[in-house]
């Protein structure tokens, strides 16, 4: 390979304190003079990159060294391109979404993403194969790989109902997540706060997660609740990836609801106890005290029993209309709904977008009805009744999310997706979650080490899916490259305003070629589909 001649005359230079490489093809492109973060949490150095085709092929002084094209970037960081490994960059049965939809993905890149991991909370397309297939033919912006969901799964062979799966039925799903990690997913994810997957118990989820052990992938997973079971819920991820003896992560660690509050230590402390017996555990988070998701996570699970149509017909009872508000009124009050209407913002009402932005309190005002808890359990009822909503919750804690991040098994990742500018009102974190660590946590408040927070978001995430070639700037790794000015990173996406492009990131390069130049777009799509490279089961 030509990247190995220039390697071999790297190493020369520097062993030959800086004389002239005897070798001097030209190289394609030589980021100059810019302070180099491996992506390891170590101290950075001044040196110039070279990348020749879609490889890092050089790291130190190349002054003087034939390039087709320098690119001065000196005073700025130069760090591994960022790697989500929670994602929603495909939504299953939503073709014309996400990356599908936005594929020049810019309100990742403005970030610094180069990869996205896909297929989490339990829910992936089925199979995985056809849209890796997709993207193959028609590739985004963006690399793109995937876990496979067990909830999908689950709602495949089993259906929506409340029950035990048949011996039958487990055998069929195992054979599913098989085959998804014949096409290359990185592991098995689940959403056992969600219907269908909810109605799975553990032991379930442990046979599925076995399948993964042999090809070297993990779990990941929105675990079962994040509130006042909180605890229980990080023993049973702790045990499913135990007895899987696979590695396992908690998804958007964090600590719903007041009465939990400060409860970050224990759920850490259940981490920090799983390692020290040897069980492999570690987080992801996104840096904000407000979650997202749809409005029936705020149901009772029984509630949800045979999906959306069963769901209407018990709204339509009125005694089991009045057993399910008290459930969601449980919820409002000590989970998701931070015990104020004020709290819960609907995000995306696709049946009537004039209702995206508003709170429930600011609804029931419109309607003209008396704001408290109990009504606006009826207007959780009635909205998701005429359609659903996807919602913005802030029920959490500053102090818990600051604890989880800096525990050294949180890694950071958006839970965000590939979007545009439009008339949904999202959380900002699908624009802002790493360069609001960069430059909220990292510069502004000094909670990170600009080290460490690099590190956790480009050479922990890849590590921890087996990815080696990415998350790190060393020679002879994937050129996935990311430029910023560590005194002008930040996130400007706001909860009131979140269709804003984070500023500061000015290159972005992405398999060696520069999809941010100068801080403009290049309507360039070099990403590429990453398969897991993990080992295969012996035939």
């Amino acid at each position: 390979m030509r990247w190995f001649s220039l390697i071999l005359a790297t190493t020369l230079l520097g062993a030959c304190g800086g004389e002239t490489s005897p070798v001097q093809e030209s190289i394609d492109i030589v980021l100059v003079g810019g302070t180099v973060f491996s992506g390891l949490d170590e101290s950075p150095i001044v040196a110039d990159v070279g990348i020749e085709g879609d490889r890092i092929v050089a790291i130190g002084n190349l002054d003087g060294h034939p390039a087709d094209q320098r690119i001065d970037v000196s005073g700025l960081a130069v760090m591994p391109g960022i790697i989500d490994i929670h994602n929603h960059a495909i939504r299953p049965n939503a073709a014309r979404s996400g990356i599908y939809l936005w594929p020049d993905a810019e309100n990742l890149i403005r970030q610094g993403v180069t990869t996205v991991i896909g297929g989490p909370d339990g829910s992936s397309p089925l199979p995985i194969e056809n849209d890796f297939q997709k993207l193959e033919a028609s590739p985004a912006t963006v690399n793109y790989g995937s876990f496979v969901g067990h909830g999908t799964i689950r709602a495949t062979v089993v259906g929506r109902e409340d029950r035990i799966a048949t011996d039958d039925e487990l055998e069929e799903m195992r054979a599913e997540v098989r085959k998804a990690m014949d096409s290359g997913a990185f592991g098995l994810s689940s959403g056992l706060l969600y219907a269908p997957g909810s109605f799975a118990p553990a032991e379930e989820v442990i046979e599925l997660a076995k399948v993964v052990k042999p090809y070297g992938g993990i779990y990941i997973s929105h675990m079962r609740n994040e509130a006042l079971g909180l605890l229980d819920s990080i023993r049973e991820t702790i045990r499913i990836g135990e007895e899987a003896d696979i590695p396992a992560q908690i998804t958007h660690h964090k600590v719903m609801g007041a009465p939990m509050w400060g409860r970050s230590t224990e759920a850490l402390a259940l981490v920090d106890a799983a390692i020290e017996r040897g069980v492999d555990v570690s987080s992801d988070q996104y840096p904000y005290p407000a979650s997202s998701t749809g409005l029936p996570a705020v149901f009772p699970r029984w509630s949800l029993d045979g999906g959306n149509k069963a769901l209407k017909a018990r709204l339509d009872d009125p005694e089991q209309r009045a057993k399910i508000k008290q459930g969601v009124i449980y919820s409002m009050v000590n989970e998701r709904g931070g015990n104020d209407p004020a709290k819960v913002a609907l995000a995306n009402c696709a049946w009537d977008p004039s209702l995206n932005g508003l709170n429930l309190a600011d609804v029931l005002r419109q309607r003209e009805i008396v704001v408290n808890i109990e009504n606006a359990a009826e207007l959780i009822m009635d909205l998701q009744y005429a359609g659903g909503c996807s919602c913005v919750y802030h029920a959490m804690s500053m102090e818990d999310v600051d604890r989880i991040m800096l525990h050294p098994t949180t890694m950071i990742a958006s839970d965000g997706g590939v979007m545009a500018p439009g008339n949904l009102r999202p959380h900002p974190r699908n624009y802002g979650t790493f360069a609001r660590v960069l430059g909220d946590f990292v510069r502004e408040r000094q909670h990170l080490p600009l080290t460490t927070a690099i590190y956790k978001m480009t050479r922990m995430p890849a590590d921890r899916i087996n990815m080696t070639d990415r998350g790190r700037l060393e020679v002879g790794a994937i050129a996935d490259v990311a430029v910023f000015h560590p005194d002008e990173i930040i996130d400007k996406a706001t909860f009131a305003n979140p269709h804003q492009y984070a500023e500061g990131m000015y290159h972005v390069f992405i398999n060696g070629e520069a999809v941010l130049l100068d801080k403009k777009m290049s309507g360039v799509r070099p990403g590429r589909v990453l398969r897991s490279m993990g080992p295969r089961p012996q035939e």
